[in-house]
C-alpha cells in the first residue's frame, strides 16, 4: 500500500475507533464486538509499522502506555484551578441563594461532585496536547502520556478551535478499585485506601502502561479557557463539551433553590448506584455574566458551593477476627460482625489489614465497631465506638494453616507465616501460578486447585506437570474429555514465554510487566537467578525493595530446586524476543468454531505474541484458517478462497518451531 493510500486508510481507522471508543466508554453502549475492534486495532498498528511517519498524537494506539518516565515536568496553570466552599446542611444552601440573590436573579446547575483527582486538558485546532494535575491550583505536573491511557478523553474533538482547556475529575470506577484491592490483598500488599486514593496514585506512575491497566474514568466539568468559541451559560458549555465527544458530568438546571435542594437530595439517594464515588454535590450559578458579577474571595468563587454529605456509617458488635494466609505467606485478620446495611447491601465481614492498622484503631472482640464502605463497595472498619474492655487483638504467633512461627518481615506492616510448604501459601501460589497473566491454564481454577492439594496430588506448582489421566478422573466433576482437556492445557503452558514463569513464581511486588522487563535485561531465567541487586537497579521502575525481593526469592534454596525442576520438565527458560515478536509477522490468521484445548483469547494472545494478526473475517489476505469444532460460515469462506485451513495441534506445532516462518514468501500479503 502506497503512504497516500496507507494515510486515507489509517485517519479512516483513527475515526471509526474513536467512535467506537465513545459509544463504549462513554455512552456505554458497545457498537462493535470485541474480536472486530481488536481486528480494527491490529490493522491500525500494521500500517503504523509500516509508515512511521503516519503515526499522530491522536493515535489509539497512543492509550496502551509506553515508556517509563523519571520525572513529571511541572506546568504552570494560566487559568487558576481553584476548589470551592463546602456547605453541610441544607440551612447553608438557603443562604447561600440568599447571597447569591443580593447581586443577581440566578438559575443553577446541580452536579454530582465526582471524587477523584482534579485535572486539566488542553487541545489545540482540535488535539490534546497536554494534560495536567491540579497540584497547588496554581502549579500542576504534566501527565499527558498517563491521560492518553483513559480512553473516555478524546484525542481530538470535531471542532477544530485554536486553543481550549477543560477541567475534569479521574476518578476509578468501584469495580476496578475492588479488584486492584483483591490483586494488593493477595500479594501482601498495602491496600489502597479508597478509589480516589488510588486513582491519584495511577495517575502518578511513571509507567504509563500501568496507569492503562488501571481502568480510569474522567467526567468534564468546566471550561477554563476557549478561543474562537463564546458561550453564554455553564450548562451550554456541558452541552456543547459533550457533542465533542467528552464525558461530562450529570447536570441539572434548576430555576429555584428548591428545585435545587430537591435535585442535590436525589443526588444523595441515588449516589449508591453509581459506578463511581461521589463526595457530594456542587451547585453552581448557571449564567456566566452572572458569574462574573458574583466574583470571588481571595480561595473560592462567589457563585458556587459544595454540599457535601454525611459518609454512611453503621454501628455493630464485633463477634470474631478471622486470620487468613495469602500466597505470600502474609496473614490477613478479618473482622466478623453483626450484619448491618451498607450502601443498598448487607455485610458481616471487612479485612482488617494488618496488625498496625488494628493498633490504629486499638481493637478488641466483642467492641461495637462503626463500618462503613470505602468506594461504596469494601466494606471497612472505621474506629471503635464502644470498648468492651476486653484484651486488643493481637494477630498470633503462629501460623493458623501450618502451626509454624511466624514474623513481622522488615520495615513492612505485614506479618508472614515464613514456611515455603504452609497449605494455604501452597493452594495460593499454585492458583496464582495458573491465572491467566501467569501460566495461563484453562480449567485450573480455586476448586480444582484445593482438590489437588487436598488429595496430596499435588505439592508445588511443578507438580501439576506430572500428573497423569487417572489422577486427574479422581477429582470430582471430571470425565475423560474434561481430564483431558485440562491435561493438554497444562501441557501447552511448557510453550510460554519464560517472563510468563518468572511472574508465576510469585516473586513479591514483581507483575507481568516487571518480569518482562527482568526477562529483556538478563536474558534467560538463570540470568535473572544470577542477578546481583545493583544489576536490577540498573532497570527503570526497580527501585531497592524489589531488587532486593528478587534477591531474596533466588537465594532460597526451595526456590532454586523448584526451579531446577521447570528446567528438567521442559518449561522455557531463554527469553526469545526475536522469536517471540517476529515469528508469525505478515501473516493473518481466522480463529472458527470450538479448539479441543485453547479458549480463543488463549489462541490469539499466542499469535500476536508472535508477531501475527488475529482477524474477524476471512478474506484473500488471510493466510490461514484455525478450525474447530463446529466450524461454520468462516471455514466455507475459507475453502471458497482456497485459504489454507488448519487444526489447533497444527498451530502448536507451528509455534513451537514448525512451518510459518515469515520469511516464507508463499504466505506474506
Amino acid at each position: 500500500m502506497n503512504t497516500e493510500d496507507a494515510k486515507k486508510r489509517l485517519y479512516e481507522l483513527y475515526d471509526i475507533i474513536e467512535k467506537h471508543n465513545y459509544s463504549y466508554y462513554v455512552l456505554d453502549e458497545p457498537t462493535v464486538e470485541d474480536d472486530e475492534y481488536d481486528a480494527l486495532m491490529r490493522e491500525v498498528k500494521a500500517l503504523e509499522a509500516a509508515h512511521p511517519e503516519l503515526v499522530t498524537d491522536y493515535s489509539p494506539t497512543r492509550r496502551v502506555g509506553g515508556a517509563a518516565l523519571s520525572t513529571f515536568e511541572k506546568v504552570t496553570h494560566t487559568v487558576q484551578m481553584g476548589s470551592l466552599q463546602d456547605v453541610f446542611s441544607e440551612a447553608e444552601l438557603y443562604d447561600f441563594d440568599s447571597t447569591v440573590r443580593r447581586e443577581v436573579e440566578p438559575r443553577y446547575s446541580v452536579e454530582p461532585k465526582i471524587d477523584g483527582l482534579s485535572v486539566s486538558l488542553e487541545y489545540r485546532d482540535g488535539v490534546l496536547v497536554r494534560g495536567s494535575t491540579r497540584g497547588d491550583g496554581f502549579v500542576g505536573e504534566d501527565v499527558t502520556e498517563n491521560l492518553r491511557t483513559i480512553r473516555s478523553i478524546p484525542l481530538r474533538i470535531a471542532e477544530k478551535l485554536p486553543f481550549l482547556e477543560v477541567r475534569g475529575e479521574v476518578y476509578m470506577p468501584r469495580a476496578s478499585f475492588a479488584k486492584l484491592v483483591a490483586e494488593q490483598e493477595e500479594n501482601g500488599e498495602q491496600p489502597a485506601k479508597n478509589p480516589r486514593n488510588a486513582a491519584a496514585g495511577s495517575l502518578r506512575q511513571k509507567d504509563s502502561s500501568v496507569t492503562a491497566k488501571r481502568a480510569l474514568g474522567i467526567f468534564i466539568f468546566n471550561v477554563q479557557q476557549v478561543e474562537g468559541k463564546t458561550f453564554t451559560s455553564h450548562s451550554e458549555t456541558l452541552d456543547w463539551l459533550a457533542e465533542q465527544g467528552f464525558p461530562v458530568v450529570g447536570h441539572t438546571v434548576c430555576h429555584t433553590i428548591d428545585e435545587a435542594v430537591a435535585r442535590i437530595r436525589g443526588i444523595g439517594d441515588e449516589k449508591h448506584g453509581y459506578a463511581y464515588d461521589t463526595d457530594g454535590a456542587v451547585i453552581k450559578v448557571d449564567d456566566l455574566a452572572q458569574r462574573d458579577i458574583l466574583g470571588a474571595t481571595a480561595k473560592v468563587p462567589k457563585w458556587a458551593v459544595a454540599f457535601k454529605y454525611p459518609p454512611e456509617e453503621k454501628e455493630t458488635v464485633l463477634r470474631e477476627i478471622e486470620v487468613n494466609v495469602g500466597r505470600t505467606g502474609a496473614l490477613t485478620p478479618v473482622a466478623i460482625f453483626d450484619p448491618v446495611l451498607l450502601a443498598g447491601t448487607t455485610v458481616s465481614r471487612a479485612s482488617l489489614h494488618n496488625q498496625d492498622i488494628m493498633d490504629r484503631l486499638g481493637i478488641a472482640v466483642g467492641d461495637t465497631i462503626a463500618v462503613r464502605k470505602a468506594g461504596e463497595i469494601i466494606p471497612e472498619v472505621v474506629r471503635v465506638a464502644r470498648s468492651s474492655g476486653n484484651a486488643l487483638y493481637k494477630l498470633p504467633d503462629i501460623c493458623p494453616v501450618c502451626g509454624h512461627a511466624v514474623e513481622k518481615d522488615g520495615d513492612e506492616s505485614a506479618v508472614r507465616c515464613v514456611n515455603p510448604n504452609c497449605p494455604a501459601q501452597l493452594l495460593r501460589g499454585i492458583e496464582h501460578f495458573a491465572s491467566r497473566d501467569a501460566m495461563n491454564i484453562e480449567g485450573l481454577g480455586e476448586a480444582v486447585v484445593k482438590q489437588l492439594c487436598d488429595s496430596g496430588l499435588v505439592h508445588s506448582s511443578a507438580d501439576l506437570y506430572e500428573l497423569n489421566e487417572q489422577d486427574v478422573l479422581s477429582l470430582q466433576g471430571f470425565k475423560q474429555k474434561s481430564a483431558g482437556n485440562l491435561l493438554k492445557a497444562i501441557e501447552n503452558s511448557k510453550q510460554n514465554q519464560p517472563d510468563r514463569l518468572l511472574f508465576a513464581l510469585g516473586i513479591r511486588g514483581i507483575g507481568r510487566r516487571l518480569a518482562e522487563l527482568l526477562l529483556r535485561k538478563f536474558g534467560s531465567i538463570d540470568g535473572v537467578m544470577n542477578a546481583t541487586e545493583a544489576d536490577i537497579l540498573g532497570i527503570d521502575t526497580f527501585g531497592e525493595v524489589l531488587a532486593k525481593n528478587v534477591c531474596e526469592a533466588f537465594a532460597d534454596e526451595q526456590m532454586r530446586e523448584l526451579v531446577e525442576r521447570f528446567r528438567e520438565l521442559g518449561l522455557k527458560f531463554t527469553y526469545d524476543k526475536a522469536a517471540s515478536g517476529d515469528k508469525f509477522s505478515g501473516l493473518t490468521f481466522v480463529l472458527t468454531g470450538t479448539l479441543p484445548t485453547l479458549k480463543r483469547e488463549q489462541a490469539k494472545e499466542m499469535i500476536e505474541s508472535m508477531g501475527g494478526k488475529c482477524a474477524g473475517s476471512v478474506s484473500k489476505k488471510t493466510n490461514y484458517v484455525v478450525a474447530g469444532e463446529a466450524a461454520g460460515s468462516k471455514l466455507t469462506k475459507a475453502e471458497e478462497l482456497g485459504v489454507a485451513v488448519i487444526t489447533e495441534a497444527q498451530l502448536l506445532e507451528m509455534i513451537n518451531g514448525g512451518e510459518g516462518d515469515s520469511n516464507d514468501e508463499d504466505h506474506k500479503d
